[in-house]
């Protein structure tokens, strides 16, 4: 039974009757509401993706391909060669002592002044000589009265007053007395210290007033108007060397400067220690520029000249497999190059330079800087504003 107090009673379905009612029936909007949810976030998903497309789009758009590197290139040349011995020398005057006195004194006179340029045979340093002096005028003296004693008994031995031993005896006495003089005034001399020979003189510390012993050193003198550079030569290479032969010369006093000269003597035996020989050069040197005592440099070319391709050592790279190098091959457009990678055979070095005995001929462009970016086949740009080092005879930057 209904209940009549129910505003809405039921009415029993024919056809579902006893069956439950469904979600979509009793909520039709929600169907509605989950399609249009799903809708939303497709286009959302959607929306993303075009602004992601869009912003790689863009990207890619305004993305450039890398430059080529730049390098710097230099064309390789022949020259005309020689095999070279380097070694390391000293610089040795011409002629050189240390002057002292043969005797010893007290100084009265310096008669020069230190580096002071001297003459063979300038007075130099003046010791005491009073009591020599003296022991000279009295030996003079008796010199003296035995040349007149000979002179009265010849005059006697013309009148056969005196005998012949008598004029033997006065002419005896007279050359001992003579040779006594001889021997005081050499003692003498040898308290006047002279200069040998014509020189630079050094720096001394000897006043007037000072006593000296026999050997003490009073000053140097040089003879540098050319000077000798002694140097050894390892054994084997022993053969190559020759008087007359050209010897070059640098110090580090003169970078910029080579000095040039030639083998003068070379020694007889090799030292058993080092198993090198010595060899001394000879070079002018008016304007006394090398001074005794500088460590030198010492080039010396041997054998007879020949003729190789050089290019710059930092042109080659060394590598476990070879030395390569890379040579620059123009495209169309000419500021842009083509490395090619080439295994070259390398020789002597000079300085920055190397000799290239096989692999490059001459005219060949080659890269001097920048290899380290490169491979092979790849393009490149050449900038030469600034290049590298390449002197066979380099000197030291300031």
């Amino acid at each position: 039974m209904s209940d009549r107090n129910d505003p809405h009673p039921v009415t029993p379905d024919s056809t579902n009757s006893g069956a439950p009612a469904t979600p979509a029936r009793r909520h039709p909007g929600l169907l509605r509401r989950t399609l249009f949810m799903m809708l939303g976030a497709l286009l959302l998903i959607g929306a993303i993706v075009l602004v992601k497309v869009m912003l790689v789009r863009k990207m890619m758009a305004s993305f450039h391909p890398p430059a080529p590197p730049v390098v710097t290139t230099m064309a390789v040349h022949a020259e005309s060669w020689r095999d070279r011995i380097h070694t390391i020398g000293s610089v040795r005057a011409w002629r050189g002592a240390d002057l002292g006195p043969e005797l010893a004194g007290v100084v009265r006179h310096v008669r020069f002044r230190s580096g002071q340029d001297v003459k063979a045979g300038a007075v130099l340093v003046e010791l005491n000589v009073d009591d020599e002096r003296a022991q000279l005028r009295s030996l003079e003296a008796a010199a003296a009265l035995a040349r007149t004693t000979l002179r009265r008994d010849r005059a006697q031995w013309t009148a056969r007053a005196v005998s012949r031993a008598v004029i033997d005896a006065d002419e005896a006495d007279l050359r001992s007395k003579t040779a006594l003089v001889d021997q005081q005034r050499a003692l003498i001399e040898k308290k006047i210290i002279r200069a040998p020979f014509s020189g630079r003189l050094g720096i001394t510390t000897v006043n007037p007033g000072q006593y000296l012993n026999p050997g003490d050193k009073v000053v140097s003198l040089e003879a540098i108007d050319r000077v000798f550079v002694d140097f050894t030569v390892p054994q084997r290479e022993v053969a190559q060397v020759s008087k007359r032969a050209e010897v070059q010369i640098s110090v580090d006093a003169w970078p910029s400067r080579t000095f040039h000269g030639r083998i003068t003597a070379v020694g007889s035996t090799l030292d058993a220690a080092t198993r090198n020989l010595q060899v001394e050069a000879t070079l002018p040197n008016r304007d006394h520029a090398l001074a005794p005592g500088m460590f030198a440099t010492v080039r010396m070319g041997v054998g007879a000249p020949y003729r190789v391709i050089v290019a710059p050592q930092t042109a080659v790279s060394f590598n476990p497999y070879g030395a390569t190098v890379f040579v620059a091959e123009p495209e169309k457009n000419a500021h842009t190059f083509t490395a090619r990678r080439v295994f070259v055979t390398t020789g002597a070095t000079r300085g920055d330079q190397v000799a290239i005995l096989q692999g490059l001929k001459e005219g060949d462009v080659v890269v001097t800087s920048g290899q380290i970016k490169l491979k092979n086949g790849a393009p490149m740009q050449v900038d030469n504003k600034v290049l590298p080092l390449n002197d066979a005879n380099p000197t030291p930057q300031e």
